[in-house]
């Protein structure tokens, strides 16, 4: 550099020849994805612009290199991290034993909601589908409870957290504010599958079998539920107005009949009663849409996608987004706190399947 420096100072400096070394030099280091930058340089001729475009290069292949080294030892810190708070949570624990109180209240009210069935919708025709065997079933054919259902059925159960219940599970404290997120998305997906189902039921498989169509509907849709929580009511009068005009307006450009008055009408109230809890649409939806993320924590996202309950095809994309963010906080949170929910486990289910299960290993 001192060197370059003497020469600069005397203007013996031949900048041409030090700007083609310099890229030829860039050409070796630099990843795959930025050779076409590289070579965009060689034809610069400004040697300002020259200098400029090689130092905005350099920045990107110096990102390169950092994400390169993170991903390379994404698995030591991950081990580091989990053997980390594994450890502080410890040290908290040795000096509260009771520290674990909520977390055993969370993960018994889990092993009691097994053991009872789902409500059903009876205005439903197919909710029997997704509502699992009838009271008698479960009454006289219980399934002996593992480790790995009752933790499922307690992650699952944060997804509907009651803001209001202070006691929530010590071990997750960390990682409210993101189930508080993803309860967010799965309400929002909720409503639009329902939206998507209802909408469907009345344009037929013509509309809906077009790509294009769906995912205008989509994004309609979520632009006019951003009220939703405040104002479910005037949020659904909006989304079944514009969604009835989208149908009609469809239909009229593919030279298909109109809905009839009748219809549209019909249309119009069976979306604005989405916004009603206890809507059945809305019901069987939900409880689908937990059965998948309830599939997810089994069998992992890309195995559950391939069987997706009726009704949420067509927001399998949003699906896999939401049931990939859910099995990552579950399972780094199993990986830390894991022996601590086999012990608690160990008391809630038989000996014979808290041996055979660790969930450590889920």
């Amino acid at each position: 550099m001192d060197f370059l420096k003497q020469k600069a100072e005397h203007e013996a400096l031949d900048v041409p020849y030090l700007s083609k070394y310099i890229l030829n030099m860039m050409t070796l280091l630099c990843a795959p994805v930025r050779d076409e930058a590289v070579q965009k340089l060689e034809n610069v001729t400004d040697p300002v612009q020259l200098l400029r475009g090689i130092f905005q290069v350099l920045g990107l292949m110096k990102m390169d290199m950092v994400n390169y080294t993170i991903q390379s030892l994404q698995p030591h810190l991950q081990e580091h991290s989990i053997q980390y708070e594994r450890a502080k949570f410890q040290e908290l624990l040795d000096e509260q034993p009771s520290l674990l109180n909520h977390t055993t209240k969370w993960l018994t009210k889990a092993a009691a909601d097994l053991t009872m069935p789902p409500p059903t919708c009876p205005d439903t025709p197919d909710s029997s589908s997704v509502a699992g065997p009838s009271p008698n079933e479960a009454a006289n054919n219980p399934e002996p409870l593992s480790p790995s259902m009752v933790l499922s059925q307690g992650f699952l159960n944060l997804l509907l957290w009651d803001p209001e219940n202070e006691e929530f599970p010590e071990t997750l404290l960390m990682d409210r504010t993101r189930l508080q997120e993803l309860e967010s998305q799965l309400h929002q997906l909720t409503i639009l599958a329902s939206v998507l189902l209802v909408a469907s039921s009345f344009s037929g498989s013509v509309l809906f079998g077009s790509p294009q169509f769906v995912d205008k509907l989509k994004r309609v849709t979520k632009s006019l539920m951003e009220d939703f929580n405040s104002r479910p009511e005037e949020a659904m009068l909006t989304v079944s107005e514009q969604v009835s005009q989208e149908i009609h307006q469809s239909l009229k450009n593919m030279g298909l009949a109109a809905l009839s008055s009748d219809n549209t009408a019909s249309l119009i109230g069976q979306l604005q009663n989405i916004a009603k809890k206890e809507n059945c649409v809305r019901s069987v939806i939900d409880q689908r849409i937990h059965l998948f993320l309830k599939c997810c924590l089994v069998l992992g996202v890309q195995r559950s996608l391939l069987d997706l309950p009726g009704g949420l095809t067509l927001i399998e994309a949003e699906l896999a987004e939401l049931g990939q963010r859910f099995v990552n906080l579950t399972y780094h949170n199993q990986q830390v706190f894991g022996p601590y929910y086999t012990e608690i486990l160990k008391t809630l289910t038989s000996p014979a399947q808290a041996l055979e299960t660790k969930v450590e290993s889920l």
